[in-house]
């Protein structure tokens, strides 16, 4: 599996199969941390949102379907407003 932008991946003339959103959380993060995923992706589930997710070494990183982007950041935002 590789992430790479749509617009590379056309001129690469790589198949693919799944178009997401990137949305990079601004909370420092630590890979240590527990719970902070299960937060987030149990948010985005219960509006029926999927998501993939990479934990990266300061910010974690979530992709989900470009039609639920709008949808995911509301979520998301709300989310970070009730902690």
């Amino acid at each position: 599996t590789i992430i790479i932008e749509k617009i590379k991946a056309d001129y690469l003339q790589l198949p693919y199969e799944y178009v997401a959103s990137w949305i990079t959380l601004k909370i420092h993060s630590s890979l240590e941390a527990v719970g902070l995923t299960a937060a987030f992706s149990a948010a985005l589930a219960k509006n029926d949102i999927s998501c993939n997710v990479i934990a990266g070494y300061y910010h974690d990183h979530i992709f989900v379907d470009t039609k639920d982007s709008e949808k995911a950041m509301q979520v998301l935002t709300a989310l970070s407003k009730s902690k």
